[in-house]
C-alpha cells in the first residue's frame, strides 16, 4: 500500500506585475458622436438659412404695407397686438400636441416640450414636412420620449389641426355663402363628432399611415383628444386675432371683420399646410385668404391685409422660437444642481 500523497499547500494568487499593463477599461463613448454632431449642425445651418430666407422674403414683400400701416393712428398698438395675438396662439398649440405626447403618463417639463415644438414648427420654412417630424423624434429621444410616443403626437396633432381649423373656417361661411351657410352643416357635425366620439381621430391617423406603408403609432387616449381638441380651437381663436388687428388697421368694420378673419386664418392655414411642396404653404394661403376678406374690405385692402399678416406671422414665429430656446436654456438644470442630485451619498 503506497503512502498517501500530501496535500498541495494552498497558495495565494500572484499579485499583479508592476510591470505588466493593467487591464485595459473601454473608455466611456462619446455623449454624441462626432458624424451626429455634424449632420445636427448642418441641419441647423439649413434650417437657419431658411428662416432668414422667409424673413428677408416677408420683410420685401411687406415691408411696405407695414410701414404705411404703423403711420395710420393707432398703426403701431395694432400692429403689435397682432404679434402678440400670434405668438398666443403659437403657445396654445403647443400645449394642444403636448397633451398627446405626455398622454402615456411621460413626463416633459414646459420649457422642453416648448424647445422641441418650435424647432419642428419653424421647419416648415424647408421644403417637405418630412424634417418637422425628424426633428420631433430625435429632439424628444434626448428628452428621454419615445419615438412612437412622438410619432403618436405629430401624427394625431396634425389631425386635430387640420379639423379644429376647418371647423373654425366654418365662421366665414355667412359673409362668404350667405343664404347657403347651411352647405357646410356637416362639416359642423363632422367636428362635433370628433369631440364626441374621438377614437375616429386615432382611426383616421392609423388609416393614413397604412395607406403610406408607415409604422403604426400609439393611440390617443379620449381624454388627451379632447383636451387637445380644445386647446386647438383656442388657438385658432386666439392666432385669428392677429389678423382681425390688421384688417381693421386697413379700414374694415371691427364687427363683421372679426369672425371673418378669424375663420378665415384658420382655413387658410389648413390649406397652407396641406400644400406640402410649399414652404409654409407661402401663395396657398394668400390665395384662400382673399376671399372671405373680400367679402368685408375692398381687394386692394383685403391684399395688403394678406401681405402685411405673412410678415407678422413670420415674425412671431421666430421670436417665439428664440423665447422658447432662451426658456429652455435657463430652466436647464446646473452641472452643480445635477451632480448633487445624481451622485450616491458616498461619493458627495
Amino acid at each position: 500500500m503506497s503512502d498517501p500523497v500530501p496535500p498541495r499547500p494552498r497558495t495565494s494568487p500572484d499579485p499583479p506585475d508592476p510591470a505588466e499593463p493593467a487591464e485595459s477599461v473601454a473608455p466611456a463613448p462619446a455623449s454624441r458622436p462626432l458624424r451626429s454632431r455634424i449632420t445636427r449642425l448642418l441641419a441647423a445651418l439649413v434650417l437657419l438659412g431658411a428662416v432668414a430666407l422667409a424673413v428677408g422674403g416677408a420683410l420685401d414683400g411687406a415691408g411696405a404695407e407695414i410701414s404705411a400701416a404703423a403711420r395710420r393712428p393707432g398703426g403701431t398698438v395694432l400692429l403689435l397686438s397682432a404679434v402678440l395675438a400670434n405668438a398666443a396662439g403659437l403657445a396654445l398649440s403647443m400645449l394642444s400636441w403636448r397633451v398627446l405626447v405626455t398622454d402615456d403618463g411621460g413626463r416633459l417639463p414646459l420649457p422642453v416640450a416648448a424647445r422641441i415644438f418650435f424647432i419642428g414648427f419653424i421647419s416648415k420654412f424647408v421644403p417637405g414636412r418630412i424634417w418637422g417630424v425628424l426633428a420631433h423624434v430625435q429632439l424628444g429621444r434626448d428628452a428621454g420620449v419615445a419615438p412612437e410616443r412622438m410619432l403618436s403626437g405629430f401624427g394625431v396633432g396634425l389631425v386635430i389641426g387640420i379639423a379644429t381649423g376647418a371647423a373654425a373656417g366654418l365662421l366665414t361661411a355667412p359673409a362668404v355663402l350667405g343664404p347657403y351657410t347651411w352647405a357646410f352643416a356637416p362639416l359642423v357635425l363632422l367636428a362635433g363628432a370628433a369631440y364626441a366620439r374621438p377614437g375616429w381621430v386615432n382611426r383616421l391617423v392609423a388609416a393614413v399611415l397604412r395607406l403610406a406603408r408607415r409604422p403604426a403609432v400609439e393611440p390617443g387616449s379620449p381624454r388627451a383628444v379632447r383636451r387637445s381638441i380644445l386647446l386647438a380651437l383656442a388657438s385658432w381663436g386666439v392666432s385669428g386675432l392677429h389678423l382681425w388687428a390688421l384688417v381693421v388697421l386697413f379700414g374694415a368694420p371691427a364687427g363683421p371683420s372679426l369672425p371673418v378673419a378669424v375663420g378665415g386664418f384658420a382655413l387658410a392655414t389648413v390649406a397652407g399646410s396641406l400644400a406640402f411642396v410649399l414652404p409654409d404653404g407661402i401663395g396657398a394661403r394668400e390665395l384662400v385668404l382673399l376671399a372671405p376678406l373680400s367679402a368685408v374690405m375692398p381687394l386692394s385692402a383685403a391684399t395688403a391685409a394678406v401681405i402685411a399678416s405673412r410678415l407678422v406671422c413670420v415674425l412671431s414665429e421666430v421670436a417665439t422660437t428664440g423665447a422658447a430656446l432662451l426658456w429652455a436654456r435657463l430652466a436647464r438644470p446646473a452641472p452643480a444642481a445635477l451632480s448633487r442630485t445624481t451622485l450616491p451619498e458616498g461619493v458627495r
